[in-house]
């Protein structure tokens, strides 16, 4: 008899109704922090879980194109942070004279309160010239570590840990604080901490600035329809 392949599907895990339940409540409790974040270091082991959750994300071809920069120096957060304040004065002003005091009431970022910084990248030479599934769409490599970055949050968040996206700075400015390559994007800047109370919904809907979307309102059939 030929040897079964080892490389062979095996049956699927089916899931309980807890652990299913625990999955959703886990993604409707993420939160996008910033002004939340508590002083304590974060333990190596529950680190070394959030990552390994990230680096497990599904990336085209297999080319796992992420790389994380944990950054904990106080000088170099200072530099990333004299960045940001920069180009927040900058997108004040891209704002409606109505609106920004509104935005400048808004606490944006977490960089120097928050224990630990992730720069998250995507190196995208890795993989070699021509990778499976890339060859007509060269950007599918940003969208996989894209996802590598929602798998983090989310076991952030089981952890009891909080995680915020900063978008708001020049690339060039963040690449030449931390050294980053020419061929390595700069995909996400997040701030990093334990956290003992959040929002009960995302904070820029509870503030005012933005109203959550009904999901009838996202959701088409077949095609594309206004």
């Amino acid at each position: 008899m030929p040897e079964q392949s080892t490389c062979a599907p095996q049956p699927a895990r089916t899931f309980s109704g807890s652990e299913k339940q625990a999955l959703y409540d886990v993604i409707y409790a993420r939160r996008d922090v910033r002004n939340e974040f508590k002083p304590d270091p974060i333990d190596e082991a529950a680190l070394m879980r959030v990552l390994n959750a990230a680096h497990a994300a599904p990336s085209v071809g297999l080319s796992q194109p992420w790389n994380y920069i944990l950054i904990r120096d106080q000088a170099v957060r200072g530099q990333v942070k004299e960045a940001f304040a920069r180009a927040n004065d900058e997108a004040c002003a891209m704002f409606a004279e109505e609106k920004r005091s509104a935005y400048a009431a808004l606490k944006l970022e977490g960089i120097e309160k928050a224990p630990l910084n992730i720069c998250v990248t995507c190196d995208r030479t890795r993989g070699g010239e021509v990778v499976l599934g890339r060859a007509h769409n060269r950007d599918l490599d940003l969208y996989s570590t894209v996802c590598s970055v929602q798998n983090m949050w989310l076991a952030a968040r089981a952890e009891g840990i909080g995680i915020g996206w900063v978008s708001i700075y020049h690339d060039a400015d963040l690449r030449q604080i931390l050294n980053v390559p020419e061929h390595v994007e700069i995909v996400a800047y997040l701030c990093v901490g334990y956290v003992d109370a959040l929002f009960e919904k995302p904070e820029l809907a509870a503030r005012g600035w933005a109203d959550i979307m009904d999901l009838g309102a996202v959701v088409m059939q077949e095609t594309w329809n206004a």
